[in-house]
């Protein structure tokens, strides 16, 4: 008999087209879902037969629970190399070999920028009033060139996202809790020693830090009264990095110009929450890494997983620090 695998969050419906599935149809039996499973018991009823769960990202947290509740579950695939929502732990205590596969550094740049132009040039505003009939110009954009681009974090995406701000004739600065004054210069990028200074000195300040207990909240009111209000903030990285209650006091209050935001505490987002309707929101569903070279990536490295599994050498291991 086949083993069961189900594909979550396939909201595209790619998946399954993404990659060669046919080196492991023999033995496994493949589906896609396509909805977003927000009851728990939905989850279960849905994949509780299955031996082989395939995830995208952080879209369904496998917290200890869920592993509890799907016991024939025995191989876990991740996109990417990091997923803070898997219970690695618990994985391991249920028997489950959790796996990941290679992600691209690349896509969630170009849309760290594609909403710092948005944001910049009033894009939606403009593009909006253009469909609709609007007025012919209403906005004045702001210059990018010599302004100054504050980036919380330089690391693989921070980096690549600084050199993109230097090609604009920006003035690149950045801080992390653990950035040195060296490792700035590698980059070409001016170091700050403190975060204050970066909200205060920055006309747009773009977040590029992994989550972890230091960085969680790490932007809250105080902060956010500290940037200039000509200021935009951009998130693709992790929404619990920035207080999501004080960033919506912080837009409507008009303490900053405005910002881009691609990440959620809710995903998908509800269809009362507030950024869905303030005017200085230029929001993304969380469209950083989905891209047609991630997803071929993604999934064609899920199917060696599988393989790899199904033959008693799994790779890509990801196990509790």
């Amino acid at each position: 008999m086949k083993l069961r695998c189900a594909v979550l969050d396939d909201f595209q419906d790619v998946a399954l087209s993404s990659a060669d599935w046919s080196g492991v149809r023999d033995a496994v039996d493949v589906v896609s879902h396509r909805r977003h499973f927000t009851d728990r018991d939905a989850l279960v009823e849905a994949i509780g037969d299955c031996e082989i769960v395939v995830i995208m990202r952080e879209r369904t947290p496998f917290p200890a629970e869920l592993f509890a509740r799907l016991p024939r579950l025995r191989l876990l695939v991740t996109t990417g190399m990091r997923n803070a929502s898997v219970d690695l732990e618990a994985a391991a205590r249920h028997g489950v070999t959790v796996c990941g596969t290679a992600s691209s550094s690349e896509p969630p740049v170009e849309l760290t920028w594609a909403l710092i132009l948005g944001l910049a040039r009033h894009l939606v505003t403009e593009s909006t009033a253009l469909r609709d009939g609007g007025p012919w110009q209403s906005t004045v954009g702001m210059d990018l060139h010599g302004r100054r681009l504050g980036l919380l974090g330089l690391g693989k995406i921070g980096a690549k996202v600084a050199r993109i701000g230097q090609a604009f004739g920006m003035d690149v600065a950045a801080w992390s809790q653990h950035l040195t004054a060296e490792r700035a210069a590698e980059a070409g990028v001016r170091f700050v020693s403190s975060k204050e200074e970066l909200l205060e000195t920055s006309d747009v300040v773009s977040v590029h830090l992994v989550l972890s207990d230091r960085t969680r909240g790490l932007l809250g009111a105080p902060e956010l009264r500290r940037m200039r209000p000509t200021a935009y903030l951009v998130n693709t990285s992790r929404a619990a990095i920035v207080d999501q209650a004080a960033l919506a006091d912080a837009l409507r209050g008009g303490w900053i110009a405005g910002a881009g935001v691609d990440v959620f505490e809710e995903e998908p987002l509800g269809p009362e929450h507030p950024f869905r309707t303030l005017p200085n929101l230029l929001g993304t569903p969380h469209l950083g890494y989905v891209t047609r070279g991630n997803y071929e990536g993604y999934f064609r490295d899920a199917v060696e997983d599988i393989r790899a599994y199904l033959a008693g050498e799994p790779v890509r291991v990801l196990t509790a620090p």
